[in-house]
């Protein structure tokens, strides 16, 4: 799954509000971008039909929301991209993971040790 400047922009205007609908998306950020409203409520659509919004009726219009918050987003993204090139029981993305946390600082190591420990216990069942 491949996203837009523009889907990018409204996934992270909704992640902070929590229900809007296409006119008020197009007055934050599609006027000051020179979009149009049709614009917008497109991105909205494709938003809703890649599954990363939700949308109820409400009058003529409809409103919609985040359905799947920031970090979920990135695993579905890595996921997509790391599919293509990654075989089953290959350490390949475990290796990339390795590469990237080069430009972690001690304090984001820690964290994502509690990120690891986390899952572990959920993996266990405690």
């Amino acid at each position: 799954m491949q996203l837009g400047e523009l889907e990018k922009q409204v996934l992270h205007y909704l992640w902070n509000a929590a229900e809007s609908d296409a006119k008020q998306v197009h007055a934050v950020l599609g006027q000051s971008r020179g979009n149009s409203l049709n614009t917008i409520q497109s991105t909205l659509d494709r938003l809703f039909k890649k599954g990363l919004l939700g949308r109820t009726k409400q009058g003529h219009a409809y409103c919609y929301s985040a359905k799947v918050d920031r970090e979920a987003l990135i695993a579905k993204l890595i996921t997509n991209v790391t599919s293509d090139f990654v075989a089953d029981g290959e350490h390949s993305l475990i290796a990339a993971f390795s590469s990237a946390s080069v430009n972690l600082n001690d304090a984001q190591l820690d964290q994502l040790q509690t990120l690891i420990e986390a899952q572990r216990k959920l993996r266990r069942g405690s």
